[in-house]
């Protein structure tokens, strides 16, 4: 470090910081790729680094003040680790974004053709998505051109897969609004409760049990689990709105500020 030019000091230390506050979490993630032998990623590094012009002494220097601006800075690994899981998830919502937005017919809330597309993975066992159901109405009033793609994830109770099974009927005779609310507004899942919210959203229930009972209705509750698996969720309610998924009955605010960017593209 003494034969580094005070020049070039301030370019690593430069560096430093922009390592560290990259969505990378910097070099903290850089010495955890060496460490698991992660080959592909440090050859590309090493590309990067030759392609500036930075020596193996140079990039020695750079680790170090890495090294030494986390650890005088501890605080900047969570805003780190938030941007990585942040491009983690956009990573992994690019290829499944068709397969995320397309709905079981008839399975929408708000604008069927709104040009923002916001998904939600629910089950009607789940308290937290029983208290988001006020504020995603506030989000569809507030946002004419809002399309709310719902997937059942009927993870929580035995009683989730009828209800969601019923939803699903209840989508294809075009009442899956007023079931939803109905289902949400009642008791928790049982046949009961599923009956009673059928009969309020004026569902036909000789039909709908008839549809409830189908092949695509069972595939489709086991496509939204293997997209949940894929996409890293393991509860409900989880959103997904443009790039980021967002765990949990989360403020309006939040939800609207997620729509606000996703609309801006």
């Amino acid at each position: 470090m003494t034969d580094t030019p005070p020049r070039r000091i301030g370019l690593f230390a430069a560096t430093a910081v922009l390592f560290a506050l990259a969505g990378a979490g910097g070099g903290w993630w850089y010495a955890n790729q060496r460490a698991t032998g992660t080959t592909g990623e440090d050859a590309q590094l090493e590309a990067s680094l030759a392609s500036a012009g930075i020596s193996g002494k140079e990039r020695a220097a750079i680790e170090s003040l890495v090294r030494n601006y986390i650890l005088e800075n501890p605080e900047v690994l969570p805003e780190a680790m938030d941007r990585l899981q942040a491009r983690e998830a956009q990573a992994r919502i690019g290829p499944m974004r068709g397969a995320l937005e397309t709905p079981f017919p008839g399975a929408v809330l708000g604008n069927p053709t709104g040009k923002v597309t916001l998904v939600e993975f629910t089950d009607f066992a789940c308290g937290y998505c029983r208290q988001s159901v006020k504020a995603l109405e506030t989000l569809v009033a507030q946002n004419p051109d809002l399309r709310v793609v719902v997937r059942e994830l009927p993870i929580i109770a035995p009683e989730s897969a009828p209800a969601a099974r019923m939803a699903l009927a209840a989508a294809a005779q075009g009442k899956y609004p007023a079931f939803h609310k109905a289902m949400f507004s009642g008791a928790r899942p049982s046949d009961a409760s599923i009956a009673a919210a059928a009969s309020a959203a004026g569902v036909d229930m000789a039909s709908a049990t008839t549809f409830a009972a189908r092949p695509d209705v069972e595939n489709e509750l086991k496509r939204n689990l293997e997209l949940a698996r894929q996409l890293g969720i393991n509860g409900t309610p989880a959103w997904i709105i443009g790039g980021r998924i967002i765990s949990g009955a989360v403020p309006p605010e939040e939800l609207q500020s997620a729509i606000d960017q996703a609309r801006k593209g």
